[in-house]
């Protein structure tokens, strides 16, 4: 008898014993959790040497539904936590996806860092400008004037520019995409996934549960079709001058893709320099003369 039970194409690589997630509908999670298993298939990376880690929140629960090693760190930690992974085993692709309180309120210190320090990781950041799971709090990236639950007035606080401060604090790859976008975040992961250094990756997520309801944002396809309006793909912009905010454009592309040395690449010319030194040196009777 022939099996006509539908199977979700992306099925191989989730945890259906977990399924149904908990995510609201319209939520842009599901599209993004999609894109990026596509992005690392297409790069043709082994999965078994694929990893991923997220921190607290909304998009903190992806690692429990992929079909990956991955790891629920605790809040703020996922930086640190995937840097340590990455030293400890350098054949892995390290991937980061959390939250943009996650990565940019109580773990924006790692964030830049790591940034500085080019360390080899992958970080998608989803940002749906609110915290979504605790109560609609504000966070780092709620626009000017947007409405919360700790800001019943509208906004005062200038919000980050994720962007620009990946850029300024030193990543090699920094790009932009909206959760409508899904080809080109998919060929974004991809690219990230074969490139070495500190890739960021912005994707503007809806969230109608929460942030769209307390600001009159409409549906999830509605939030998707504000996306379509107000969305220009302009890869040359620079990342420091496109902030976001509740009305205006959202510029999206590749703003930076260089290619500099990495965290590790660092440390073994500084291990390398170190042994030539030594071998400069010879040890007579506990004292060191220069041969």
């Amino acid at each position: 008898m022939q099996n006509n039970a539908a199977h979700h194409p992306m099925e191989k690589y989730l945890r259906m014993d977990r399924m149904p997630h908990i995510w609201c509908s319209s939520c842009g999670l599901g599209t993004i959790v999609n894109s990026f298993m596509k992005g690392i298939k297409n790069a043709g990376i082994d999965t078994n040497k694929v990893a991923v880690v997220s921190g607290i929140g909304c998009t903190g629960r992806v690692a429990g539904y992929i079909k990956l090693d991955s790891y629920h760190t605790t809040h703020g930690r996922a930086i640190p936590f995937a840097s340590g992974l990455k030293l400890a085993n350098r054949d892995l692709t390290v991937a980061v996806i959390s939250g943009d309180g996650d990565l940019f309120a109580i773990g924006g210190n790692h964030l830049i860092h790591a940034a500085r320090r080019n360390v080899d990781m992958n970080v998608i950041c989803v940002n749906n400008f609110i915290y979504g799971m605790t109560g609609g709090q504000n966070a780092p990236t709620t626009p000017l004037g947007a409405y919360s639950s700790t800001a019943p007035y509208g906004n005062y606080e200038q919000p980050f520019n994720l962007v620009g401060v990946a850029a300024a604090a030193g990543a090699s790859y920094v790009a932009r995409w909206t959760a409508l976008h899904f080809h080109r975040l998919t060929d974004t992961i991809k690219e990230m996934a074969k490139k070495k250094g500190f890739c960021f990756l912005e994707v503007v997520s809806p969230c109608s549960t929460v942030f769209a309801r307390k600001n009159k944002g409409g549906t999830g396809l509605d939030i998707l079709r504000e996306y379509k309006d107000r969305s220009i793909i302009d890869h040359e912009a620079d990342p420091q001058k496109i902030p976001l905010g509740m009305n205006g454009e959202i510029i999206c592309g590749v703003f930076i893709n260089e290619d500099r040395p990495t965290f590790w690449e660092n440390v073994q010319k500084g291990i390398e320099k170190r042994v030539v030194k030594t071998k400069n040196y010879k040890v007579i009777k506990n004292r060191e003369s220069v041969v």
